[in-house]
């Protein structure tokens, strides 16, 4: 529903961030270490993921799209809903949750705070492998709203990632980011449908 909210971080508070967007201001519940990473003031982009059920909605909100995979990917572990894997995110860097669960270091992991040893046992068990940091290409981490919209719409990531650093290079000069990004997801798309 949404990828990302870009706007002005107008306040902040223990567990979240108010992201002031074109008149409307959000409230966006985030991991404590990304909400310190934010300024007052300060234009941002926030990757989103919205939660909902009968009786309540709630926005969580990520430094990077890689961040938001980790919790994504946190809230498939049993035992472990969306103010948990806030809480864990905020609680330990994705470097050291990444070498922790390729090491099997449950040691590490229950350092966490609210995290048990056997939420931690199951964490090893269902993300081994999961988290690797892969070396990304400069147009991945650039684009990665990108690439992910066009592997939804059922293109190879690989390819995607390929027509993205082609068709940057083709770009003009002088556009707004905005403009720029639309103007680039276009081109790829036609690229992609001629390649194929």
């Amino acid at each position: 529903m949404f990828n990302s909210l870009s706007g002005i971080v107008s306040g902040k508070g223990s567990e979240m961030v108010f992201l002031s967007v074109g008149g409307i201001e959000w409230e966006i519940v985030m991991p404590v270490t990304d909400i310190d990473a934010l300024s007052e003031g300060g234009e941002r982009r926030i990757f989103t993921w919205l939660y909902h059920r009968e009786d309540q909605m709630k926005l969580f909100g990520f430094a990077d799209a890689a961040r938001r995979n980790t919790f994504l990917e946190l809230i498939k572990v049993d035992g472990i809903g969306p103010k948990g894997a806030i809480k864990i995110m905020g609680g330990i860097s994705q470097q050291e949750l990444e070498r922790a669960l390729e090491s099997g270091d449950l040691a590490r992991l229950e350092e966490v705070p609210g995290l048990g040893k056997k939420t931690a046992q199951k964490m090893l068990l269902a993300l081994k492998g999961k988290l690797v940091a892969q070396a990304e290409s400069p147009a991945e981490s650039a684009y990665g709203d990108l690439i992910q919209a066009l592997t939804e719409m059922g293109y190879d990531k690989r390819a995607a990632v390929e027509a993205l650093s082609r068709c940057e290079e083709n770009l003009p000069q002088g556009i707004s980011p905005d403009e720029r990004e639309k103007l680039l997801f276009k081109n790829v798309i036609v690229y992609l449908s001629g390649s194929s």
